[in-house]
């Protein structure tokens, strides 16, 4: 097994030298550059989009253009799941996704998703930056996955079409077709609060929506509104039940075959590219709510004490999943 994983590895550096041109290129010395392809899902106006373009410009200014990012957002090249297996596989070189996401690599990873673990986004950001969070990402590396910086997408919230109603409490959830992500604690969390969580790739879902193929879909605000969801869902309910970091990640071997030099500017720029990404989050999770509303949607604000209860359980389902000295962490 160990030969087996040792050779795949090998096939990944040699493949991803073949397609990104890395290597002696990193530290400029050959005078060669470096293409970064970074894809994304979602469109142009997501916050994780705009603080990857920032990332870009403070890559390329540092290294004066021996290094540049393009950004394909849209789905360009492909969704989540397919932009993640592109990291391990070595086609795509960035990407930014949903913590759970990961979870065919390494299951820890999602361990913030779990229901109803943070207040607010200070509390949330704590726990990414902490020891907990760097634990739970310790094996991505083996998938050729590299972690340059926590985004945020925001706390998740329920939408609902015009036809099946406001969700007002936990009994309004029964027997709900809700589309979520392939995130195994966000799908049980819906399970527990009564409803039939489907998965579905995000670059489908608006069109899936339209057509009537879900009764909801649950997002955080941003993604709501910055993806124009408000225009096939009519109801919201500020459920905030799963906080959503997302991890911003660079292929393993193209970021060991740079410099330090190198690695530092690129440590440098996500760390901005990060805050950046934060501060839009925070506010458009603050100030969009008012525009849902003017785009018509009705905003129902659940009593959370009710939705807490009936998730309680989550943390022990995992516990043959997770790491146990993590899961105890987050009781």
């Amino acid at each position: 097994m160990r030969l087996k994983t040792i050779a795949m590895m090998t096939t990944i550096v040699c493949l991803g030298l073949a397609v990104s041109g890395c290597g002696s290129s990193a530290d400029g010395a050959s005078g060669d550059t470096l293409v970064l392809k970074a894809g994304f899902s979602t469109g142009a106006s997501d916050p994780r989009v705009v603080a990857t373009e920032l990332f870009k410009e403070e890559v390329e200014k540092a290294t004066d253009g021996r290094i540049t990012v393009e950004i394909h957002p849209d789905g360009e090249l492909g969704a989540d799941s397919e932009l993640i297996s592109g990291i391990v596989n070595g086609y795509v070189d960035m990407t930014a996704s949903s913590a759970g996401n990961f979870a065919n690599y390494d299951p820890n990873v999602g361990i913030s998703a779990f229901p109803f673990l943070f207040d607010d986004f200070d509390e949330a950001w704590a726990f990414v930056d902490g020891p907990t969070e760097t634990v739970a990402e310790e094996e991505l590396y083996k998938s050729n996955i590299k972690v340059l910086g926590h985004y945020d997408n925001g706390f998740r919230c329920v939408t609902t079409t015009e036809e099946y109603g406001p969700v007002n409490s936990v009994s309004d959830m029964e027997g709900m077709i809700i589309r979520t992500p392939e995130n195994q604690i966000v799908m049980q969390t819906m399970m527990l609060l009564g409803a039939t969580p489907k998965v579905l790739d995000f670059t489908m879902l608006k069109d899936a929506l339209k057509n009537g193929e879900f009764d909801a879909q649950e997002n955080p605000i941003p993604v709501i509104y910055n993806n124009g969801l408000y225009e096939v869902q009519k109801n919201l309910a500020i459920t905030n039940h799963s906080y959503d970091v997302m991890l911003f990640v660079i292929r393993q071997d193209i970021w060991d075959s740079l410099s330090e030099s190198d690695q530092k500017i690129l440590t440098d720029a996500a760390a901005k590219a990060q805050a950046k990404d934060r501060e839009l989050v925070k506010s458009q999770t603050e100030e969009y709510i008012d525009k849902l509303e003017e785009e018509g949607m009705v905003v129902t604000y659940p009593d959370l004490e009710e939705f807490k209860d009936a998730t309680s359980s989550a943390v022990d389902l995992f516990a043959d999943m997770y790491d146990v000295k993590l899961l105890n962490e987050i009781k």
